[in-house]
């Protein structure tokens, strides 16, 4: 199946509609990221509120089966379907509620991750109908702030207090609790390389992580399969190649942003919980 070739003659449907203004592809086909997995993402932008009998013609009109149809939440109307074999996951916004959020991350700053991946799929979309709206909403988005970037690195140098129990998890074993605070420090990390690459977050959860740091400029070297190893590979391992890549990242940010201190960040980074001076004492004899 020819996703993209699919997309367009169900955006095309979607534009009989005369109060649609416009429909943008989103997701791994946009980049070119897709797999047998992948669906098709469409954003459809609308002049005025849609009511349920807009947002099911399409979906009657492509012999498609609903799999979700959620009511207006969030500043959006989402719903799911399958046709031809292939997945649809359509999201609905006025396009006056695009253009708002647009300026929220981009004239005031706000790092809300929600708000920039849906910034940096109308940054990254492929515009399948309605050019003159989309491309409005393009420009808007064209320069990433450099405000923006900063604020994503300082809220995020703090890799949080459970980080310095990670000695004391390896002994014991708590596997669970050990790789939720790894993913955690993983998570702040990639926020802070977002920043500082000047790139909109694409989706809240850093899907397609591999393909994202290979186009970062900047980035601890072979970034992606080290990563990739810290939570496949031996868990002491881990630990150290963690501990190597965050002060990797932490230099990159003192590079590029001398005026940010980082000696409180890199201070906690380093810490380690204490053992306890009386076990230790009777280990000793």
């Amino acid at each position: 199946m020819d996703l993209r070739s699919l997309a367009s003659k169900i955006s095309a449907i979607y534009m009989q509609n005369a109060k649609v203004e416009g429909v943008l592809l989103g997701g791994s086909v946009s980049r070119g990221w897709q797999d047998k997995y992948s669906d098709i993402e469409l954003f459809i932008f609308w002049k005025e509120c849609p009511d349920d009998d807009d947002r099911k013609a399409p979906i009657q009109l492509s012999n498609g089966t609903i799999l979700e149809f959620y009511p207006y939440e969030d500043q959006e109307w989402s719903e799911t379907y399958i046709t031809q074999g292939t997945k649809l996951e359509i999201s609905n916004f006025l396009t006056d509620t695009v253009s708002e959020i647009i300026d929220e991350v981009t004239l005031q700053n706000d790092i809300d991750l929600e708000k920039q991946c849906l910034v940096a799929a109308v940054h990254d979309g492929i515009v399948l109908e309605g050019p003159e709206a989309i491309n409005r909403l393009k420009q808007k988005t064209a320069v990433y702030p450099v405000e923006l970037g900063k604020n994503m690195i300082i809220h995020n140098l703090d890799l949080g207090s459970k980080w310095s129990n990670r000695a004391a998890l390896l002994a014991r074993k708590d596997w669970l609790m050990l790789y939720e605070v790894v993913v955690s420090v993983q998570t702040k990390l990639m926020k802070i390389l977002f920043g500082l690459n000047r790139t909109y977050v694409h989706h809240p959860s850093f899907k397609w992580q591999k393909y994202t740091l290979k186009e970062m400029e900047l980035a601890p070297e072979n970034a992606s399969t080290r990563l990739t190893s810290v939570l496949l590979g031996h868990p002491e391992d881990s630990l150290k190649q963690m501990e190597e890549i965050i002060r990797e990242v932490y230099l990159l940010v003192q590079n590029e942003w001398t005026d940010i201190d980082l000696s409180n960040a890199i201070e906690k980074s380093e810490s380690l919980r204490p053992e306890n001076y009386m076990a230790v004492r009777e280990e000793g004899h």
